[in-house]
């Protein structure tokens, strides 16, 4: 590469450079002297010495110009100025050197010498790179004449060239910048996920809170056992309903529940009806759930049960023990926790092995299934044999097929004539339904309670009837009709049945007060002297002797308190 101290070192016409010092790096640093100097002051280098002294400072300002040196050889004329000086004292003048020719500052050059050295001052030129804070040739005090220096751009290519070591800093620090705020960017979005999920889960937990607490489910805080507030929601619920009266066929007698769907809470229940529930007839009058089944029909008990219960029955589901004994069947067996042995009825001999064993997980047969619905033991309360029918109708459920469409096929199959308003589609579909919940474990079963005259405590049936059913309460007028209850001491099960039948065709209201110690006569009472009349009328329908009328305390709620003995005969009424 050319240093631009090259053109000063070509030849004798160029301009002439001086060392001036050293920079702080210990390179040479020159100056520039005019051409005008250099015809006006002959070298001398003795003079020179002389000016700067022995201890020549090579640090001395560049600015600054020396006196002209006096040459004692010459008769005090000023020495000739041969464009350089030695500074170490080496270079010596001799014969007549022209003026202009450059020394070296190197003691290099001879007396004799007589051109410059254009290796040696080019080759220490570049070793002496330019220092950016030297000022360069004046073109414009060129001599004229001169010819124009040609500067190329290569001759500073130097300076513009890129140091790597600070590109590969201002690299690291981008790469260390963006590594940073990538790690930034991260955690943010990091902090942003975790927020959202722990929100999406109080979210979820809330609601699923709420569902439960809606549909009754959290422990201790159900919607049956809720304050008026929630029993109001309770009514609102949607609820689909149908009731089923099981005819026993071949013992005679029904048995009554209530099949409930609730959509909203996706809960189902089997509510028992008692026998005994007190309902009002088509003609006004009071009559009882059994009585109103065999007189009435479905129609009519299915109004009465409304009208009590305050209900909205779907449809009536009338199922004899031959068509139970087929549905079990077709869903392939039941198993039923038993609480009582159930005889063979075919069993011609004492002591033979039950039809039903006693026992949990129990499976049942058809033929099974229906000698359990309808067992009531000796002395047992009809309430205690209705439970067992609701034993069976859980069991079905649970094996009854959750496909609508299979649960219908099921239905037809058994061929029974249905109700005009329950269709085997309708009834296969809603006992599907039913089928789901019953699998999961959310169909349960209740009885509704009923006091001893047949009537129904708003608060004793409060949980079933508005948490349930989602009805009121609304028994008949007592003085619609005389309550009898009726205790069975004869030792024959069916007499009980028997005064059933015949005081509700009397007109009475009949209340069953179970089965007592056997006794030779039987005894009417009543409470109130207003009451005598009518227990006079109760023991004339029932075919019992005047004297067995008297005055005494009455069982529960009832006008007339009856206690058949062995002296009663079915017959004579």
């Amino acid at each position: 590469m050319n240093d631009r101290y090259d053109a000063g070192a070509a030849g004798y016409g160029a301009d002439q450079y001086e060392l001036v010092g050293y920079d702080e790096y210990g390179q040479p640093v020159y100056r520039q002297v005019q051409a005008q100097q250099t015809q006006q002051q002959p070298y001398d280098p003795y003079a020179q010495q002389h000016q700067q002294g022995y201890g020549y400072d090579p640090y001395a300002q560049q600015g600054q110009q020396s006196p002209p040196a006096y040459d004692y050889g010459t008769g005090g004329q000023p020495a000739p100025d041969y464009g350089s000086y030695d500074p170490y004292g080496t270079a010596t003048h001799q014969g007549g050197a022209a003026q202009g020719v450059p020394q070296d500052p190197y003691g290099q050059a001879t007396a004799g010498t007589t051109g410059r050295q254009p290796r040696v001052v080019e080759q220490t030129a570049r070793q002496t790179p330019h220092i950016p804070q030297q000022a360069g040739p004046d073109h414009d005090q060129e001599a004229p004449g001169e010819p124009q220096r040609d500067y190329h751009t290569e001759q500073f290519a130097f300076v513009e060239e890129p140091d790597a070591h600070s590109e590969d800093v201002i690299d690291w620090l981008k790469f260390t910048e963006n590594r940073t705020e990538r790690r930034e960017e991260a955690r943010r979005r990091a902090r942003g996920r975790i927020v959202a999920l722990a929100v999406v889960l109080a979210l979820v937990a809330a609601g699923g809170v709420g569902y439960l607490w809606y549909a009754g489910k959290l422990p201790a805080l159900s919607s049956e056992d809720s304050a008026a507030g929630t029993a109001t929601a309770a009514g609102a619920q949607k609820r689909d309903v149908i009731v089923v009266h099981l005819h026993d066929t071949k013992g005679g007698g029904t048995s009554t529940a209530l099949l409930v769907d609730n959509t909203t809470t996706e809960r189902g229940t089997t509510v028992l009806v008692p026998n005994s529930l007190a309902l009002t007839s088509d003609d006004g009058t009071t009559t009882t759930l059994a009585k109103s089944v065999e007189d009435d029909g479905s129609d009519g008990t299915r109004d009465a049960l409304d009208t009590v219960l305050g209900t909205d029955i779907e449809g009536t589901w009338r199922l004899d023990t031959p068509y139970l004994q087929n549905l079990v069947d077709l869903v392939g067996n039941i198993d039923v926790d038993t609480d009582a042995e159930v005889p063979d009825p075919a069993a011609k001999k004492k002591g033979e092995a039950p039809l039903v064993n006693k026992g949990r997980d129990q499976t049942l047969s058809g033929k099974m299934a229906v000698a359990y619905a309808t067992y009531r033991a000796p002395g047992e309360a009809q309430n205690a044999q209705l439970e067992r029918f609701g034993q069976v109708m859980q069991g079905i459920l649970r094996k009854m097929s959750s496909d609508p469409q299979a649960a219908t096929t099921t239905i037809q199959t058994l061929a029974q004539i249905l109700d005009p308003s329950l269709t085997d589609k309708d009834l296969g579909t809603f006992l599907a339904g039913l089928s789901d919940l019953a699998k999961g474990g959310d169909v349960k079963t209740d009885l509704l309670p009923v006091q001893n005259d047949g009537t129904l405590s708003a608060q004793a049936s409060a949980r079933v009837v508005k948490n349930v059913l989602g009805g009121t309460a609304k028994s008949p007028d007592k003085d619609a009709a005389v309550s009898v209850s009726v205790q069975n001491a004869t030792g024959v099960e069916d007499n009980t049945e028997k005064a059933r039948v015949v005081l509700l065709n009397g007109g009475f209201t009949f209340l069953e007060s179970g089965t007592g110690t056997a006794r030779t006569t039987s005894e009417v009472v009543y409470a109130d002297a207003a009451d005598k009349a009518n227990a006079a009328e109760v023991a004339k329908t029932l075919g019992l002797p005047a004297g067995s009328v008297t005055k005494g305390k009455t069982s529960g709620s009832a006008d007339v308190s009856v206690v058949l003995g062995q002296d009663y005969k079915p017959s004579a009424g």
